[in-house]
């Protein structure tokens, strides 16, 4: 899930992280990483990693994720409607375009238009992320384009703004756009396009942010930051760890299943960052919430598997509640029948259990969360590179990665521990699942992505042990559905031919004697952004209410008809974020509802 943190001083320059997901590791780079219909993996390119176009948000549906090495200075826009300068660059130099790692520069061919464009080389430890910020208008819709050339190219929008790909344009340029709405506050933004690792040079040219009337004059430019995963600074009473102390409580006596009977509504709640959604403190979560899912527990290195849950200070989240009020609200909360859990990962939570040790840091580390703040269970939403497959690891039924088997042997251990009553959810993108109906691994031949269906072998081991699965359908590239067409975010379609994946079963890598074996439908939720700025993929309540018709009912479906037929037991939905959702009015919360007859 993407998500961003910054503290007000910091949200001049929105370098944020975004929510759920980022399948490239980058503090710089957009969370998802996604398939493209045109050149899928496997196609004969031979990709290696190539980054999630982010966000969510992530999500992705988030941390502050900054330029490391690099000042952006905001730069003021060039004419009424056109807020970007250089767009073209047509000046001959970058400015006041930064690059990472002096990646970038400006060449006379290939060109889209005009003499010049930009040039970046990425390479096998940065994507050449080229960025620009500049002074916007609150509340306002802004489109961003540009003409790319090369093989995995990224435009997106820092701060909680939707990213767009292209696996490859053969050789030509080939239009990229996204739109993004900014906040109530915000007046500046930050642009970007960037490669993939090891890909080689992308080039861009008429990069563009059009937008109504004037923008606002420019601010005094802010300096970048140093990347941190935790607040600098914690003010007195705010615990800088993971907390210690007497267990207040432990998950008992539920049996696992649909949370709270029925139609599940599950929202994740920025415990432990801040951004432009705001802070919303846990007791005035509404109680259309069954599952509410902490963000985020994160380890202290990728490979410790030491995990620790630092609720965002008052600094950066001045209204936040304190210690003592949070476990009240918790308590309260599953005294009415909610469910509490803590989420690990996230974008920027990379989670690597590479050795028997760090899996047993792990469980230790994880029990002692849930035992403090007397939580209900854990959700897994490992991104980026958390889970790989090694080379030669086929057979999604009998894993032999370490990342993979680690994982599973500590969630087991985790379910024996706290009994039935532990509730076991995951969050991954549709990259690490769906994506598994074309590819495995690195493929039978090597160069494929080795990250693609990664979670399969999890699922599979845990499918008896899992409450719920609720893969991110956004900030996602086009996947194959089981009528072997690709379908794309943005309406209805997609959600219903994703989740028909999961329900009906698929043959992975397309091999008939190697089957991933259908979910129960009482164990999947759809994930969906509760607004257009939570991430990409956004689509209004009709179309939600579309996709809920065609699963559960047979009836309203478009151009995908489920091959599982009707599912009226679908758990129900998955959205980032709670916070997201109050920032929109409550939107997808109130359709849920109301749908459901709640």
């Amino acid at each position: 899930m993407r998500r961003s943190r910054y503290s007000p001083a910091r949200l001049r320059v929105l370098r944020i992280r975004r929510r759920h997901s980022s399948l490239g590791r980058s503090s710089v780079a957009p969370s998802l990483l996604p398939l493209g219909a045109g050149a899928p993996f496997g196609s004969g390119r031979r990709p290696g990693h190539r980054r999630a176009a982010l966000a969510a948000g992530t999500a992705s549906a988030v941390a502050a994720a900054t330029l490391v090495g690099v000042t952006l200075g905001p730069a003021p826009a060039a004419s009424a409607g056109e807020f970007l300068v250089n767009g073209g660059f047509e000046s001959g130099s970058l400015g006041p375009w930064s690059c990472t790692g002096n990646s970038g520069s400006v060449v006379t061919t290939p060109v889209h238009s005009g003499g010049h464009a930009l040039a970046a080389a990425a390479t096998a430890g940065d994507t050449a992320q080229c960025s620009q910020t500049v002074a916007v208008a609150p509340s306002t819709t802004y489109t961003l384009s540009a003409y790319v050339n090369g093989s995995y190219v990224y435009l997106g929008v820092d701060g909680g703004g939707p990213s767009t790909w292209t696996p490859g344009t053969g050789g030509g340029y080939q239009k990229l756009s996204v739109s993004f709405t900014t906040g109530a506050n915000q007046t500046t933004a930050t642009v970007y396009t960037h490669g993939w690792y090891g890909q080689g040079t992308y080039y861009a040219d008429d990069v563009s942010l059009d937008g109504p009337g004037a923008p606002s004059p420019t601010p005094t430019p802010t300096p970048t930051p140093t990347p941190t995963s935790t607040p600098t600074s914690t003010p007195t009473g705010t615990p800088t760890g993971t907390p210690t102390g007497t267990p207040t409580s432990t998950p008992t006596g539920t049996p696992t299943g649909t949370p709270s009977g029925g139609h599940t509504l599950v929202g994740y709640l920025h415990a432990s960052f801040a951004n432009g959604a705001g802070y919303t403190r846990l007791a005035d979560v509404p109680g259309s919430w069954d599952v509410i899912d902490l963000s985020f527990g994160e380890p202290t290195a990728p490979t410790s598997g030491d995990i620790r849950f630092n609720r965002c200070s008052t600094t950066d989240c001045p209204t936040a509640e304190s210690d003592a009020d949070f476990k009240a609200a918790i308590a309260a909360k599953r005294a009415q029948g909610k469910k509490v859990l803590i989420s690990i990962g996230g974008q920027n939570g990379q989670v690597q259990l590479t050795t028997a040790a760090a899996r047993d840091t792990f469980v230790s580390s994880v029990s002692a969360i849930i035992d403090t703040w007397g939580l209900d269970g854990l959700d897994i939403d490992f991104e980026g590179h958390s889970l790989s497959l090694d080379t030669g690891d086929t057979d999604f039924k009998n894993p032999k990665s370490a990342v993979i088997v680690n994982l599973i042997s500590a969630l087991k251990t985790l379910k024996a521990k706290y009994g039935p009553g532990f509730v076991l959810t995951m969050a991954p993108e549709t990259f690490f699942v769906q994506l598994g109906y074309q590819y495995y691994g690195s493929g039978p031949w090597g160069g494929q992505d080795p990250r693609a269906g990664a979670y399969l072998p999890v699922i599979y081991a845990l499918r008896d042990d899992l409450t719920l699965l609720h893969v991110q359908d956004y900030n996602s590239g086009s996947v194959m559905g089981l009528d072997n067409q690709y379908h794309s975010m943005g309406g209805a379609d997609f959600h219903v031919a994703m989740t028909d994946l999961l329900l009906k079963g698929f043959p992975v890598a397309g091999n008939a004697a190697n089957v991933f074996p259908p979910l129960p439908a009482s164990k999947v939720a759809i994930g969906m952004p509760a607004t257009t700025n939570a991430g990409n993929g956004y689509i209004a309540p009709a179309e939600v209410d579309k996709a809920l018709d065609c699963l559960t009912r047979l009836v309203n479906c478009g151009t995908y008809v489920p091959r599982s037929g009707a599912q009226p037991n679908l758990a129900g939905l998955m959205t980032w974020s709670v916070n997201w959702d109050q920032f929109g009015g409550r939107e997808f919360s109130r359709n849920f509802d109301g749908y459901f007859g709640r």
